[in-house]
């Protein structure tokens, strides 16, 4: 009984993580393009009256970009923070 809890449970995680491997772009993407489309906005053309409509512009063409780019470097990123911290780890073992 507990063999097939844990096999079930081992399963889920792993449709969770397969599953979290198309959502976690898109989420983190949604989080930080409207911060940098409108800082950038704001740096370019300042605080008019069509900030709001040229904002939305800047995020409706960089968040679908700034999606794709973060889902096709996810795995690139994951291997070289697997690295990074395996060699701070191995310049500090004491942690």
């Amino acid at each position: 009984m507990i063999a097939a809890q844990y096999t079930s449970t081992q399963r889920l995680r792993e449709t969770m993580e397969g599953k979290a491997r198309f959502v976690f772009p898109v989420v983190i993407t949604a989080i930080i393009v409207p911060v940098v489309s409108g800082a950038l906005t704001f740096l370019d053309i300042g605080w008019r009256n069509d900030f709001v409509i040229r904002w939305w512009s800047a995020f409706a063409i960089g968040w679908p970009i700034a999606a794709s780019t973060a889902y096709l470097a996810m795995p690139f990123a994951r291997n070289l923070t697997q690295r990074i911290v395996a060699a701070i780890e191995r310049l500090d073992p004491a942690g």
